[in-house]
């Protein structure tokens, strides 16, 4: 059954510099990443953050569409998308979205990033109802402010 972890971001901490480094963490740890973003501005500003989110530890990634377009399905481990179901993506999603993706229990874990702002509270807490209320394994991240 899918694990689901929600991080809370409890400082000023833009919610895709959070993403970016909790990218980088799990791909580091040797994982595939489908992040399920809300739009396709979204999609292109996290795309953007990652070319130069830290140079000395480079990330490949792609929006999904570009995968798709050039037949880097296998190849790509960081995968960016925000209309289509992953064609094969089954380790890890980060969801940005605000809303339960249809397909996510397709994957082992799913990262919820939960944002500062009232709104994004109102979706995490709608969302964790949600996997709770059908019995999946949920974890709580409570994320200070880095020194």
């Amino acid at each position: 059954m899918t694990r689901i972890d929600f991080y809370q971001i409890d400082s000023d901490e833009a919610p895709l510099i959070f993403t970016c480094r909790l990218i980088d963490k799990i791909y580091h740890l040797g994982h595939k990443i489908h992040i399920h973003t809300m739009d396709q501005a979204q999609s292109q500003a996290l795309d953007d953050l990652l070319w130069n989110f830290k140079p000395e530890r480079f990330i490949p990634h792609a929006i999904c569409s570009n995968v798709v377009e050039n037949g880097l399905h296998e190849k790509v481990k960081v995968k960016i998308c925000h209309q289509s179901e992953p064609l094969e993506h089954k380790d890890i999603m980060i969801n940005l979205s605000g809303t339960v993706p249809d397909f996510f229990s397709r994957f082992e874990r799913v990262a919820e990033v939960v944002p500062l702002d009232k709104q994004s509270r109102t979706s995490a807490r709608e969302n964790y109802r949600f996997y709770k209320d059908r019995g999946y394994e949920l974890q709580y991240h409570q994320m200070k402010a880095r020194k």
